[in-house]
């Protein structure tokens, strides 16, 4: 699923790809540095110190005794990330140490079979398509319940989009059902075995079942009455979906230690919503490695250059950060002599401006004109470059740069310039106003750009203002702190709203961004629908041949750009440092913490 950051905000859905070896990192002192004053040694620890072949498991390490504390950009909200409302990529930055799925994704982004929690993942028919997941025994929640088959049921039950209520609607409101609505059935064999069956192939089915997805269906049983979530079918009992799926929806929200087990190396012992911090320790039932820090504290620090100082200061040991910041990086970079490593790299993840179809933009001439006046070279060169140096705009929605099936579909769109602009709006009969503003029907060419908290992003409206401007468009910056998390993301209660879609590396995961809303389009929140755009995507999601997949994601990635909906700015870099550890590397989709239950103390 495509979450969205505060960099967006887990709104997101999914997306794209990338690959190394191990060993223990030195400080960036050497001056043996890459391009973007990363250590050379941070690529080696992007695979984990266990990891072999198609399987991970956390190395058992020595550990780290006493407490690690790490700044992100953004706080927890909620355990169950999979709702409009919490799926964002901070949660899961949390989460990814304190759930377990079937999928780890390393440093780069390699798809590796969670082998501490399951032996295997196979496609058991090909047609129809069928895969089987076998759950190892002996896995337990840390409230000590069996880990089984029930909690993957319930998955597919909340996600699959096919639950109905008494009132005949779907009482489980999940953010996306890309991947889980093509399977049909879904049966426990026995309680470590799990069969889904396909009514379309689905090639992408590794991204399902991922760690936030896999809530303890034992929780809900207790808490809602239903003896057996498994003889729940999504056409059974409309009273006893309800039950579910409210609870589902509604309870699994902040954190409540009492309905919060974890299956993961951590599990969550404190959560200060004023302060946006959540506390982590291990979890006794961990069957893994027993390595990783005794006591982990996440803290949100939405100021980028704060949370440098932080570092410096020694207040946090690592800072990770998927807000790219020129000021905080040569901070960080600056910080060797006192042993810290820094690191940046491209994320599986885009920053982008999404124009809102149910109000003024539904006007297609003022979307084009809007992109011509956006000088997205401005934007990277100025923002960008000191964190990554090659930093240009991203041209594709579906595709990042360097990928098979990578277009430039939108350097012919945005930066045509003011003057390009202002013909657009005058041949649709716009005019000018005396404040040198066009107008039309009464209708100034006045729109917010709304955001959440993050100084890159007000700079970045900054620029776009000025650009705007020149070509007769008026912006204004709309700041809301809570705007990826509050419901007005998810909603489109906005103009246009700038944030970033993270992804794994899955294409089908970018569906339920961009086709109708009605069909399956759960995360087109810019209420965008086109049939070309949704005949490509369900053609792609279901093609079985690499060469007709590719082609039809391209498909709906030049049919996405010429309805001017989406304009990509650029690739987003993360950019993390650490002091007193021997290995971290920020993981595209799962932040730092994909693989702390294997961090030990640099000697």
């Amino acid at each position: 699923m495509r979450r969205s950051k505060a960099v967006s905000a887990l709104s997101l859905v999914a997306g794209a790809s990338l690959l190394l070896s191990a060993c223990s990192g030195g400080d960036s002192g050497s001056g043996n540095t890459d391009q973007n004053g990363s250590s050379t040694d941070v690529k080696a620890m992007a695979v984990g110190k266990a990891e072999t072949g198609d399987l991970f498991k956390l190395a058992d390490t020595p550990g780290y005794e006493g407490t690690v504390t790490i700044g992100i950009d953004d706080g927890y909200s909620g355990y169950n990330n999979q709702t409009p409302d919490t799926n964002s990529s901070y949660n899961n930055y949390v989460l990814t140490a304190v759930l377990s799925g079937t999928l780890k994704l390393d440093g780069n982004n390699k798809v590796l079979l969670n082998n501490d929690i399951f032996d295997s993942w196979d496609v058991t028919q090909k047609d129809p398509q069928q895969v089987t997941y076998k759950i190892k025994p002996n896995i337990k929640w840390s409230d000590g319940q069996p880990y089984d088959c029930k909690d993957l049921y319930l998955a597919w039950l909340s996600q699959s989009g096919l639950a109905k209520g008494p009132d005949g609607k779907n009482p489980f409101n999940s953010a996306s059902t890309t991947g889980y609505s093509l399977i049909k059935t879904a049966t426990c064999k026995d309680n470590l075995t799990f069969v889904t069956d396909y009514s379309e192939p689905y090639l992408d089915y590794k991204g399902l079942f991922n760690a936030p997805a896999i809530m303890p269906a034992h929780v809900l049983e207790a808490k809602t009455g239903i003896a057996d979530i498994t003889k729940l079918a999504p056409t059974g009992d409309p009273a006893q979906i309800k039950k579910a799926g409210d609870f589902w929806s509604n309870e699994w929200k902040g954190f409540k230690a009492d309905i919060m087990p974890a299956s993961g190396p951590y599990k969550i012992t404190a959560f200060d919503a004023n302060q946006k911090a959540v506390t982590l320790e291990k979890n006794p039932q961990w069957p893994g490695g027993k390595g990783g820090p005794s006591k982990i504290v996440i803290k949100a620090m939405e100021d980028t250059k704060a949370m440098a100082t932080a570092l410096q200061n020694g207040e946090i040991d690592v800072a990770a950060s998927t807000q790219p910041d020129a000021t905080a990086a040569q901070t960080m970079k600056g910080l060797a002599a006192q042993g810290v490593t820094y690191g940046s790299a491209s994320q599986l993840t885009y920053e982008h401006l999404d124009l809102n179809f149910k109000r003024m933009f539904a006007d297609k001439d003022l979307r084009k004109a809007f992109f011509e006046s956006i000088n997205r070279k401005e934007i990277t060169d100025k923002l960008l470059k000191e964190v990554q140096a090659d930093a240009e705009p991203l041209n594709s929605v579906v595709f990042f740069q360097g990928e098979p099936g990578y277009t430039d579909l939108y350097s012919s769109k945005a930066g045509l310039g003011a003057e390009a602009a202002a013909k657009t709006l005058t041949d649709a009969g716009w005019a000018k106003g005396p404040d040198g503003i066009f107008a039309k029907n009464g209708q100034r060419a006045s729109f917010k750009i709304t955001h959440n908290q993050n100084a890159r992003r007000s700079q970045t409206v900054e620029i776009i203002i000025s650009q705007a401007k020149a070509a007769g468009i008026e912006v204004k910056d709309e700041t809301d702190a809570n705007f990826l998390k509050g419901g007005r993301v998810s909603t489109g209660d906005y103009d246009v709203a700038l944030f970033g879609w993270s992804s794994q590396p899955f294409k089908a995961e970018s569906k339920s961004i961009y086709v109708c809303p009605d069909k399956g389009g759960e995360q087109n929140y810019q209420s965008l629908c086109d049939p070309k755009i949704d005949d490509a995507y369900n053609a792609a999601v279901k093609a079985t041949d690499e060469q007709v997949k590719v082609q039809k994601y391209q498909e709906a990635d030049k049919a996405i750009a010429d309805d001017y909906a989406t304009l990509p700015l650029f690739q987003t870099p993360s950019m993390w440092a650490f002091k007193g550890i021997d290995r971290v590397y920020m993981q595209s989709y799962d932040g730092v913490l994909w693989n702390v239950g294997e961090w030990e103390q640099k000697k």
